[in-house]
């Protein structure tokens, strides 16, 4: 009788080992003398501080070339290495939501947040997030810290953002962002009429009674982080101005606050806005339209950065929003 052969069972594949990407940084003056863990979050704060603890705890820290604690005190001058190496950030459902792609590659993708869409799940916002939608559009963002992306928009901020597909694509972008040379440009409507454009240099940390708000702080031990914001006139209104807004750091609503703090708050802002301004000749609709306009008049408009692969100079814009382009076009029938 003929011998039936045995059943080969196949050999199972392991997965290709991801290599480690190393991020470099240098501790600057501003930050002397304070706790690594602190030092850490503020110059990779695109990562949370917990998974920043985390690696300092797991030995992926180093500090001239020495291991620390996230207490360690950290000086200026001092080489910090951190070796980041893909792992599950968190448990976020995947969810198949439509995303207005500009632009996209196997590295990195570029798209047009809307208003409304909130960044990262949070408590209140588990669900219909970008974060959510990534995990569906890209099958590895489960293992990239916070699904990929790299800078965050407000829920109310419409416009451009990108979002690394990779391990190593996110820490470059990383580092590109710590050594300001990604370009972010926003178009902002703020209450008053600006003579001329200018620069607020200015700190911004939590606010000393309202902890969900930001303000400008002075004080050196509030925790306060260095903030530049860049603004030039695009056009005048009666009694509003149009912006061109250049970020030179990323801090949490930057523009918002430093704009209110030079008193020329950006329209529709319900944190930092104040009260609604109406010029005397305008029409019930003018005066409805600004009356209604509950968000942010803030686009990220213009996004120029270095390509991850092929370290080409590379710039996206994304159109206007419509509820913007709405009201300045009111605006300008005054």
């Amino acid at each position: 009788m003929p011998v039936e052969p045995m059943p080969v069972e196949p050999m199972p594949v392991e997965p290709m080992p991801v290599e480690p990407q190393i991020l470099k940084a240098i501790v600057p003056q501003s930050l002397t003398g304070k706790r690594l863990d602190q030092v850490l979050s503020q110059l990779f704060n695109q990562y949370s501080r917990a998974r920043l603890k985390q690696w300092i705890q797991a030995g992926r820290v180093s500090v001239e070339q020495q291991q620390r604690k996230p207490k360690d005190k950290v000086y200026a001058g001092e080489n910090i290495i951190v070796k980041v190496e893909a792992e599950v950030e968190v448990v976020w459902q995947a969810e198949d939501i439509p995303l207005n792609i500009i632009f996209e590659d196997d590295e990195i993708l570029v798209l047009n947040k809307p208003v409304g869409m909130v960044v990262h799940p949070a408590p209140g916002h588990s669900a219909g997030t970008l974060c959510n939608a990534l995990l569906h559009h890209v099958p590895n963002a489960e293992n990239l810290p916070r699904a990929g992306v790299v800078h965050r928009l407000d829920k109310d901020t419409s416009g451009i953002t990108v979002v690394a597909k990779t391990l190593s694509a996110h820490c470059y972008l990383v580092e590109q962002l710590q050594a300001r040379e990604i370009a972010r440009e926003y178009i902002a409507l703020v209450q008053g009429e600006m003579t001329a454009g200018g620069t607020v240099d200015a700190a911004i940390g939590r606010h000393k009674v309202d902890r969900k708000r930001m303000a400008v702080r002075g004080d050196l031990d509030s925790g306060a982080k260095h903030a530049v914001t860049h603004y030039r006139i695009r056009q005048r209104y009666h009694a509003h101005t149009l912006l061109d807004v250049k970020l030179e750091t990323g801090r949490t609503h930057q523009i918002r606050v430093h704009m209110a703090h030079i008193h020329y708050p950006i329209v529709g802002d319900p944190v930092y806005g104040g009260r609604v301004r109406i010029p005397k000749q305008s029409s019930d609709s003018v005066r409805e339209a600004l009356q209604q306009f509950k968000r942010q008049a803030l686009h990220a408009y213009q996004l120029t950065l270095s390509h991850p692969a092929t370290k080409e100079q590379m710039q996206w814009q994304a159109p206007l929003a419509d509820d913007i382009q709405q009201l300045l076009t009111k605006l300008e029938a005054l």
